[in-house]
């Protein structure tokens, strides 16, 4: 049992509100537990100078915290005039993410940025940063096809990502601050609809771990992320019907 009353492969309660900002194409603002992220999609009809020309878009995101997410507060980065290196390393882990699952080239030329701003921080914020995202990243896709601005549906498929870890020996999923905070090993997984993984990253944190140890991680990761995806459908509903199906 762990200390918010979770087994092992228990994910905490999740809650998403769609279309938070009436403003970006779409937006949801995800809650697991207390890690609160509200994530917009913004669409521009433009890509980058290094895809000019080429008939593909692009997708990427940008991640911040809010000063007091956590429990003492943060001098805004804007303040400090750079971004640390942990924010540029989690929004290229959303943005790489997120691509995995779009067809740039059906996207046509025209870019889609993600903002994950975390409201307030309680572990797995890049996880549930990346969940997030892709729910808006669909509602903004859903909207531009309403347009018929594609030939051909851009999201190949469901992405959602969670954390492992192992703790006092015992793998578990969807570490909160305090258990990331004294777990010896930190993983997070990024994982399609299909089951095929798009990212591993982990690390021993106190010591190494043994390939038992990935395995059992491993499969509680995918069950969980079968559980988010699942999360993502029921949320998306019409939204969500076009995705994998191809044509737009």
């Amino acid at each position: 049992m762990r200390s918010d009353g979770r087994q092992s492969r228990d994910l905490r309660p999740f809650a998403v509100t769609l279309h938070p900002n009436k403003y970006a194409e779409g937006s949801v603002l995800i809650e697991a537990g207390n890690t609160k992220v509200l994530c917009t999609a913004s669409v521009e009809e433009r890509v980058p100078p290094f895809l000019k020309g080429q008939g593909k878009g692009w997708v990427t995101a940008e991640y911040s915290m809010l000063p007091r997410a956590t429990h003492t507060r943060n001098q805004r980065e804007s303040a400090k005039g750079k971004l640390t290196g942990r924010t540029m390393e989690i929004q290229r882990l959303i943005g790489r993410a997120l691509r995995s699952v779009v067809n740039l080239h059906a996207l046509g030329e025209r870019t889609i940025t993600l903002d994950c701003d975390v409201l307030q921080a309680d572990g797995g914020t890049r996880t549930t940063s990346i969940t997030g995202a892709y729910i808006a990243l669909a509602l903004a896709i859903h909207k531009l096809a309403g347009t018929n601005a594609f030939d051909k549906y851009p999201l190949t498929d469901y992405l959602a990502s969670t954390s492992v870890g192992v703790i006092q020996d015992i793998a578990v999923v969807d570490l909160n601050y305090e258990e990331d905070s004294k777990a010896k090993v930190d993983m997070n997984v990024v994982m399609t609809g299909a089951g095929a993984f798009v990212e591993v990253q982990g690390t021993g944190e106190e010591a190494p771990f043994t390939r038992a140890e990935l395995d059992q991680m491993l499969s509680l990761a995918e069950d969980a992320i079968h559980e988010l995806i699942q999360l993502q459908k029921d949320a998306l509903g019409p939204a969500g019907e076009r995705i994998g199906g191809g044509k737009a």
